[in-house]
């Protein structure tokens, strides 16, 4: 037998393997000796009436608001917003300070609203976005009263801890960076099952399904019935060259005092999206459109009941930040930040 037909079938061989684990949540202990799913917090929050009204009411200007929970599945491209991104006066240098020179000039986002219904968060949220021949450079801005988080080893489920999220849309995958403000960084390459074959560019090592750490996406268990169908998240990989800083405006799990927030500054080499680009021209061309999304996640509570809202940049109309087809439009612009 050739080489190459022992190659295949053990691809197709793994394929099948991990197929059949795609119907069983993937789930971990946590310190406290409780099993958790890895996305068993990431369903719909029963959000109590006092904190309701406060999440729901007033509608941001230039937000889209949604009655109700439609099934977005659908791709309500009317709650898509567009974002003209800007060529950066020079390299950033990343530390988290985001009142620096290099981010006067660049456009912020309008506040981020609720995930699903569209309407205004409880606390600000504002992210921007620049770019060179180099990197991707995203900066986060987060009212933050009362900064806390747990979480100190890298790809920790961060989502358990006050969060900002961000996903770029790839060809064929996409990648998901989350932080929490202690700076503890988790990233998975999530790739469409459907294109996970023999031959294709996601056939490597990093992405081997019998060697590597990884979860199912979409299916039954979850409630996210995309109908792409499910997708493979692969937790050891790591964007390469990626750079993150955090600066705390305050003091970290200390509720007896009144905190400002916190930022988050990031450079993303576009050397380390090759597998996310596929065709796509790195860096990209002034006029290209990429699509990526900025979320946070926050636990609240209130009278002893837990609620985790999800605010983003983009209303999805549903409580699901896994669907690129409703990511921001970021459309890439040769005009320099000091030229807009």
């Amino acid at each position: 037998m050739k080489k190459s037909d022992n190659s295949r079938r053990s691809f197709l061989r793994n394929s099948f393997l991990l197929s059949a684990a795609a119907a069983v949540p993937a789930v971990w202990t946590t310190a406290e000796g409780k099993n958790r799913s890895e996305f068993g917090n990431r369903e719909t929050p029963a959000i109590p009436s006092e904190i309701e009204s406060a999440h729901t009411g007033g509608a941001s200007p230039g937000s889209s608001t949604v009655t109700g929970q439609p099934n977005n599945y659908g791709y309500n491209q009317d709650l898509c917003k567009h974002y003209t991104c800007y060529r950066s006066a020079g390299p950033v240098h990343i530390d988290g300070e985001v009142e620096k020179e290099d981010w006067k000039s660049v456009p912020r986002s309008p506040r981020f609203v609720d995930m699903t219904t569209g309407n205004s968060a409880i606390l600000d949220t504002r992210a921007a976005v620049q770019w060179d021949d180099q990197n991707l450079y995203v900066a986060y801005w987060i009212q933050e009263p009362n900064i806390a988080a747990t979480l100190t080893k890298r790809d920790s489920l961060i989502w358990n801890d006050n969060d900002v999220e961000m996903f770029i849309g790839g060809e064929d995958c996409y990648y998901e960076f989350e932080i929490n403000s202690f700076g503890t960084v988790y990233e998975v390459l999530w790739v469409w099952q459907d294109a996970y074959k023999h031959g294709s560019r996601f056939e490597i090592p990093e992405l081997d399904l019998l060697t590597q750490k990884v979860e199912v996406l979409g299916g039954e268990f979850d409630g996210r019935k995309h109908p792409r169908g499910g997708r493979w998240g692969f937790r050891e990989w790591d964007l390469k060259g990626l750079k993150t800083a955090v600066k705390v405006n305050g003091t970290a799990n200390k509720s007896e005092d009144l905190d400002a927030g916190w930022n988050v500054e990031i450079a993303i080499p576009w050397s380390g999206l090759k597998l996310l680009a596929g065709e796509r021209s790195l860096p990209p061309k002034p006029g290209d459109v990429w699509r990526m999304d900025f979320s946070r996640f926050e636990l609240l509570k209130e009278r002893g009941a837990n609620i985790n809202p999800g605010w983003s940049w983009n209303t999805h109309g549903i409580y699901d930040s896994h669907i690129p087809e409703l990511f921001t439009y970021i459309h890439f612009s040769d005009k320099g930040v000091g030229e807009i």
